[in-house]
């Protein structure tokens, strides 16, 4: 009854090519200024349209897990990857702000999502002796789509015009997605629900129901809105910040882009790898830390060029890292067979994270208020991370043995 042997590297190919045709929506400023002079629309009604995109990713990770039992991984990522290519191709033809907002935002966002999480959460599950690494590899290739496609984004814009981008944009990334979900196979958790290694302190396979009932997915989730919103904010503004807090030039500061996108992916990459030496909250113990120095400089000490540029520097690559270790950390907490569910949930926090920084630099004024309110969020939820711990096995058995009114032995 054995069957072929799976090669789980060309699983790891076919969700890298996956996740770099996912990655290439965050060139979506690109495609700003150019909408701008050809419509006349606002920069601001324009940019609105990556706020939905990336509110729209996030909530279509609530129901890709669903998705994915209903078709499998490689039908729903294959339909996903059609569904965004078909959302940028039509977008082509779009002459309203509300056809943008419904197709590369709502359209675009919620197929992205929903291959993006279901790969990723797959991916983890072949490797459950290297989360972190694997995790890293899979974000860092989300990362590095972004970051190889705003060279070929900027030519088609340039060559062909901000419309007709649009149109080959949509077919190489479904191409790249389709590509991809070929060399994708399911891994099914088939392990009892309950973990028998409890002296380890391990956790078992939660359900979504049974996961909320924990104070520790609340911390968790705490935690990763804290992380998202201090990444996400200045990472969108990371021009602005150049120009109005160092003093450089508008030229100079947009150049930095490039930078912070190469630490971005390199933060996933390098602490994904650390997070399974080290342990996952010691690294976002520290990433937190980093990150409340770096806001602390930004808010109270003058700028030069060069500490601007380390403190954005090491912002993004801590928020590159804790995009890369919090799927791990759901998977350690409560278990492999429901993680795309689970971390569905708790993902949240980056739809959230994304529109909260923005809501409150609105609303309250600026740079400042929002920074000091990051540093807030950033002191608690580092507290947090030092005295938060996995749900224990012990007490799950003991739950379990009192509704089923058995009586279930440890391994003392």
């Amino acid at each position: 009854m054995s069957s072929k042997p799976v090669n789980r590297w060309l699983i790891v190919v076919g969700t890298i090519i996956v996740q770099m045709g996912l990655g290439t929506i965050y060139t979506w400023s690109l495609f700003n200024q150019p909408l701008v002079d050809k419509f006349d629309w606002s920069l601001g009604a324009v940019a609105t349209t990556f706020s939905i995109t990336s509110f729209s990713l996030a909530v279509a990770t609530l129901f890709a897990g669903r998705l994915q039992e209903r078709l499998g991984i490689r039908k729903l990522t294959l339909i996903s990857g059609v569904v965004l290519g078909c959302g940028l191709i039509a977008s082509s033809y779009a002459q309203s702000l509300g056809m943008f907002y419904l197709l590369a935002g709502v359209v675009v966002g919620f197929a992205d999502g929903t291959a993006y999480i279901t790969t990723l959460s797959n991916l983890i599950k072949w490797f459950p002796e290297r989360k972190g690494l694997i995790s890293g590899i899979s974000v860092g290739a989300f990362g590095t789509g972004s970051l190889l496609f705003k060279y070929v984004n900027a030519d088609l814009i340039t060559e062909m015009g901000v419309s007709q981008a649009f149109f080959y944009w949509g077919l190489i990334v479904m191409a790249l997605v389709a590509a991809g979900s070929l060399l994708l196979k399911e891994k099914k958790i088939t392990a009892p629900l309950v973990n028998t290694r409890i002296n380890a302190g391990q956790s078992r396979d939660f359900s979504v129901p049974e996961m909320l009932a924990t104070k520790e997915s609340y911390l968790l989730f705490f935690i990763f809105f804290t992380a998202c919103m201090s990444g996400l904010y200045l990472i969108g503004i990371v021009k602005d910040i150049g120009v109005q807090l160092a003093g450089m030039d508008a030229a100079t500061a947009a150049n930095t882009v490039s930078a912070i996108a190469i630490f971005n992916t390199a933060g996933r990459i390098i602490l994904g790898g650390l997070s399974d030496k080290v342990g996952r909250m010691r690294v976002i113990t520290f990433t937190l830390l980093v990150t409340l120095l770096a806001i602390s400089t930004l808010s109270f000490i003058p700028l030069t060029h060069a500490l601007f540029f380390i403190c954005v520097g090491a912002i993004a690559f801590c928020f590159g890292g804790n995009i890369t270790v919090f799927p791990a950390i759901v998977g350690d907490f409560f278990g492999l067979r429901n993680h795309s569910k689970n971390y569905g949930v708790v993902y949240q926090g980056f739809g959230l994270g994304a529109l909260a920084g923005s809501f409150i630099a609105a609303r309250f004024g600026g740079f400042h208020t929002t920074f000091l309110v990051i540093g807030v969020l950033s002191v608690i939820s580092l507290l947090i991370s030092l005295l938060i711990k996995p749900p224990k096995a012990e007490t799950v058995v003991q739950e379990e043995s009192h509704h089923q009114g058995a009586t279930v032995s440890s391994h003392a």
